[in-house]
């Protein structure tokens, strides 16, 4: 079958592959330009491959919430440079693998891999964006969030350098509530901004209670302070701990006069219902990735070899 210059431009156009890629594939397939498209895929496979060995330390968090407000997702999607981190095909993919996250039941990387994405999977997704750009791409960790009666909201910030989802749970349905948005998405920003260990004092384990006591013990002691008067003064630094590593207890990013817990409480008196954070989760991109060593010069003369 023969095929023409334009054929090849719409085969560009589709897969985002090389012209010179696409006019070979084209040519192994006589033309026909679905089965082009799938030896593209499989040619992506084996320079996804042959990437491996590269250090994928760059990328994006990204969140993405279905339409009712009651199932969310947050991946974290590594490349190799900030460049491409911030190039349109690379944020494509990462809404294509988020929106994949929320439609399939997958709960490890490889499960998600193997997620039905379009015409084929989000490993295809990830190995055709490798081929186009040109880097090694991969999908590193992410989290699903589900709930009946709430809703559940996403945050980025610094342009994906730090993520958060965050699960509401409501009496009632009050997603639509213009209120109870604001809320849940100030909620989500202020996670971002003070980075909380827990939603509340129960979720703190007895162990880092009881070290962190110690701590405090130690300090007052070493302040001079009485040893009959520090049991009570401990009392009061241990709820300053709880300030700072639960958010309920932190003070609101938007109005340091009020807890979140306050906000919280405020909001569902305001709309009639009860409202409790249920949980949350904290991405922070490359968070104990190895980072790539830039050499421009050892670059340059490998090119030139």
């Amino acid at each position: 079958m023969a095929f023409t210059a334009k054929d090849v431009a719409e085969l560009r156009n589709r897969t985002g592959a090389g012209m010179m890629d696409c006019k070979k594939a084209l040519t192994h397939t006589d033309g026909d330009m679905e089965k082009a498209a799938e030896y593209l895929r499989e040619q992506g496979v084996n320079i996804a491959a042959k990437k491996a060995s590269r250090i994928a330390s760059e990328g994006v968090v990204y969140t993405g919430v279905s339409a009712d407000g009651k199932t969310g997702a947050m991946v974290e999607i590594n490349c190799e440079s900030d460049f491409v981190s911030a190039s349109a095909t690379f944020v494509e993919l990462c809404k294509q693998v988020c929106d994949a996250i929320i439609s399939g039941k997958a709960e490890t990387v490889e499960e998600l891999l193997a997620v039905k994405s379009g015409a084929g999977t989000v490993l295809d997704l990830v190995n055709n964006a490798t081929a186009k750009i040109g880097e090694k791409i991969s999908v590193r960790r992410f989290v699903k969030f589900e709930t009946k009666s709430g809703m559940i909201d996403g945050y980025i910030h610094m342009g994906g350098k730090i993520g958060v989802l965050v699960e509401v749970k409501t009496d009632k349905d009050i997603n639509s509530k213009s209120e109870f948005k604001a809320m849940c998405h100030d909620i989500a920003l202020h996670i971002a901004a003070f980075a909380p260990k827990y939603v509340k004092e129960s979720e703190v384990p007895e162990e880092e209670v009881a070290h962190e006591k110690e701590i405090l013990t130690a300090q007052a002691l070493n302040e001079g302070k009485p040893a009959a008067v520090v049991e009570k003064m401990i009392g009061g630094r241990i709820k300053k701990f709880f300030a700072n590593v639960c958010l309920i207890d932190q003070e609101f990013v938007k109005d340091n006069s009020k807890t979140v817990n306050q906000v919280v409480a405020e909001t569902a008196k305001n709309l009639g219902t009860q409202i409790d954070i249920v949980k949350f989760k904290y991405f922070v991109m490359g968070e104990g990735l190895e980072k790539k060593n830039e050499n421009f010069a050892e670059e340059i003369a490998k090119l030139q070899k």
